[in-house]
């Protein structure tokens, strides 16, 4: 039987308590100060984009034009033209706050109830958001003295304001509470606030420094604003998860009479080797995001992977280095009403009895509710949502953008249709750019603040093109279907021409998922097979954790998709249907719970080994091992769920879907899968858990139990 490496390393780092602890306090505090020095780099639109819309916006990065962030200040009347004498008011005032260019010729709507003025903002658009306020400051003051008419601000550096004040809140809120809720859960776990508090500091030191490490990483491989957010959200529960794994198993063992070395080996060997197999099983789901052929979802993987592999590192390293200095200290700050009501062993016993007894019944009934939960993931709608379905409907910014949309269809959000020719002002260019104009303004499907922006320096224009409808729906896609049909036609003698926008990325996004989510499921479920074989030589070990994490991640979709898509239970959450799910999230919903599902599987299973390994039948060392891990995996799930709820308390809708989503996974999978579907199926195979076909008779032999004291050498003998 092959030596086991978790063993070793936490013999190692037992004996080296001190060069362990301070070696992982050196690298965590470089990496921050490493990865503050140099910044994150993060994605261009030309990076992030795929498709027709991603040449569009790889033409504009190339060219180097920044576009200017965009405002738009929208005048309402009750009576036809009842706006005219707040318009030269509104304009004076845009004009008057310094921060913009001159306003263009306002719009009128048909039914003439409506004005837009609009403009742009001075200075660099990353930073427009901090510079709105006299602007919107000066248009307030205008509809002071105008409460005849409606006056209302929307655009690029109005959102990045709302944004950077509501959503800036939101993600430190959410980052402060994910903590000490973990913190809450292990008290309780524990029931000693060391022990509780040991698990959090390994796995926030863990996310410290893999943010550092990924800021440094970025720039080789630019990352979303996001893959910050998914690395705390990931690794707080990873890394709080195989501590509690390894910390729950020691103090078991120690309960049970083991001196603190022969405690300490025997979590080493057995939850410390269900961490690394855990670990690696999560990795290698993550990487299957590198399969997309899309740049976020590489950083999305390179964030996990770092943040996942630093927790797994610090768990069979720095944790058991701790409780060897600790020893029994590790219960400092006992809390003696919990330790007495922290049982859980009535309860599962409760639980598994009928199950054991009736497997069959079990197994049918469990694998039932998860394919009705999965049911609604048939019709599954996925794009990339647009800021009105991003944020509240009763938010006063999407309020305004409703009201423009329903004024000047397309107008705060249109197509771009980018040229790029050798030379942008020859006749024959102008001319085919005054004849598109010209055909679109005459066409019912697009609005009318058609505008052209012509760069000579690097021959690029840019045309931006309303669309009727609301932005995303039928009439919006039937519009960009038909500007998309007239663009070869108009200037593919005289340019080479590319459509983007909003709708367009999503379209191209949706195209380019359709295409890669084969390869990164293949690849997921096939290297997840692997490892299962080779960690339990089993096939149906392996087959059974494919099968199981399927139905899981069906459950997940099927909830998002009823929940968000079609609004069912919506206000549960605090939020509404949207008709559609973010475009990024199946696939990485995908990896993530597939990933982490295998903590739960592996941790399980690993003990239904280790007790079938002693000479236990399988049918009671079934019964054992979910009895044993009951209370870790409780726990383990408990965390999970509440770090995954807070992020489904944001206020923007993808990562409402996925906080929510994933919340939902992990319950059903820690219940309904762990506790029902997997001890029922195991029960029913019976010895055949176990087979392996003679021709894989190669494969290592590793070990799932207490390895060996090492024998101590003979005492000499005296003549």
């Amino acid at each position: 039987m092959k030596s086991n490496v978790a063993a070793r390393l936490g013999g190692w780092s037992a004996r080296h308590r001190k060069t362990a602890i301070c070696g992982w306090l050196l690298f965590v505090v470089a990496a921050v100060l490493i990865g503050g020095m140099v910044g994150q780099q993060s994605l261009t639109d030309g990076e992030d984009g795929v498709g027709d819309s991603g040449r569009a916006e790889r033409i504009i990065d190339d060219a180097g034009i920044t576009k200017p962030a965009s405002e738009m200040v929208l005048v309402h009347s009750a009576t036809a033209d009842g706006f005219r004498a707040a318009l030269p008011d509104v304009m004076r005032a845009v004009r008057s706050s310094g921060r913009t260019t001159a306003p263009r010729e306002p719009l009128v709507s048909r039914d003439r109830h409506d004005a837009l003025v609009q403009f742009d903002m001075t200075g660099d658009p990353k930073t427009a958001g901090d510079r709105v306020v006299p602007v919107q400051k000066a248009v307030a003051a205008v509809r002071a003295r105008h409460p005849e008419v409606r006056i209302e601000q929307f655009g690029d550096a109005s959102g990045d304001h709302w944004f950077d004040q509501t959503l800036g809140k939101d993600f430190s809120r959410a980052e402060l509470t994910a903590v000490p809720l973990a913190l809450g859960i292990l008290l309780v776990a524990f029931a000693a606030l060391l022990a509780a508090v040991v698990p959090v500091v390994i796995a926030v030191t863990a996310f410290l420094a893999a943010n550092g490490l990924l800021a440094v990483v970025s720039h080789g491989l630019h990352m979303d604003g996001s893959a910050s957010s998914v690395m705390l959200l990931m690794g707080l529960a990873v890394g709080v998860d195989y501590c509690l794994f390894y910390l729950r198993r020691e103090r078991e063992e120690r309960a049970a009479g083991r001196d603190p070395e022969t405690a300490l080996r025997i979590a080493a060997a057995t939850s410390g080797r269900s961490v690394l197999v855990s670990g690696l099983t999560v990795m290698v789901a993550m990487a299957g995001m590198f399969f997309s052929g899309m740049l976020l979802f590489d950083g999305f993987a390179v964030a996990t992977i770092l943040v996942v592999l630093i927790a797994v590192l610090g768990s069979v390293t720095v944790l058991p280095a701790l409780l060897s200095l600790l020893g029994d200290k590790v219960e400092f700050g006992r809390i003696p009403f919990l330790r007495r009501r922290r049982s859980t062993g009535r309860f599962w016993d409760a639980v598994l009895r009928p199950v054991l007894r009736r497997p069959g019944i079990s197994a049918t009934l469990a694998a039932g509710v998860l394919l009705v939960l999965a049911a609604p993931a048939l019709g599954m709608h996925t794009e990339k949502l647009g800021i009105d379905q991003q944020v509240p409907r009763d938010t006063p910014l999407i309020q305004t953008y409703d009201h423009i949309t329903a004024a000047f269809p397309g107008g705060p959000d249109p197509a771009t249709v980018v040229l790029k020719a050798k030379d942008i002002e020859a006749p024959a260019v102008k001319s085919a750019i005054a004849s598109f104009e010209s055909a679109v303004r005459g066409d019912p499907e697009f609005g009318q603040s058609v505008r052209t922006r012509v760069y000579a320096g690097p021959d690029v224009a840019i045309v931006d093109v309303p669309l009727a409808g609301s932005g995303s729906d039928a009439t919006s896609q039937h519009a960009l279907k038909t500007l998309r049909a007239m663009v070869p036609g108009a200037f593919g003698r005289v340019a080479e021409a590319h459509v983007a926008g909003s709708l367009a990325f999503s379209d191209d996004w949706n195209d380019q998922l359709r295409g890669s989510i084969v390869p990164v499921f293949v690849f997921v479920l096939g290297v997840t097979f692997l490892l299962m074989l080779v960690s339990f030589r089993s096939l149906p070990i392996a087959a059974t954790a494919i099968v199981l994490n399927l139905l899981s991640v069906g459950a997940a979709y099927g909830v998002m998709v009823a929940v968000f898509q079609h609004g069912w239970g919506a206000s549960l959450v605090g939020t509404q249907g949207v008709g559609a799910i973010e475009a990024w999230l199946p696939l990485f919903v995908f990896v993530v719970l597939f990933g982490l599902s295998m903590d739960y599987h592996v941790f399980v299973v690993s003990r239904v080994r280790e007790a079938y390994d002693r000479g236990v039948p399988t049918s009671r060392a079934v019964a054992e091992g979910i009895r044993s891990t009951a209370g870790a995996v409780t726990s383990a799930a408990t965390i999970m769920v509440a770090v995954f709820a807070v992020f489904g308390t944001l206020s923007m809708q993808d990562f409402k879907q996925m906080g929510v989503g994933l919340a939902v996974a992990v319950l059903l999978d820690a219940t309904v899968v762990r506790a029902v579907l997997l001890p029922s199926a195991m029960r029913l195979l019976g010895e055949r858990n176990w087979y392996l076909p003679r021709w894989l008779g190669w494969l290592p032999n590793l070990s799932h139990g207490e390895e060996p004291a090492p024998s101590l050498p003979p005492e000499p003998v005296s003549v």
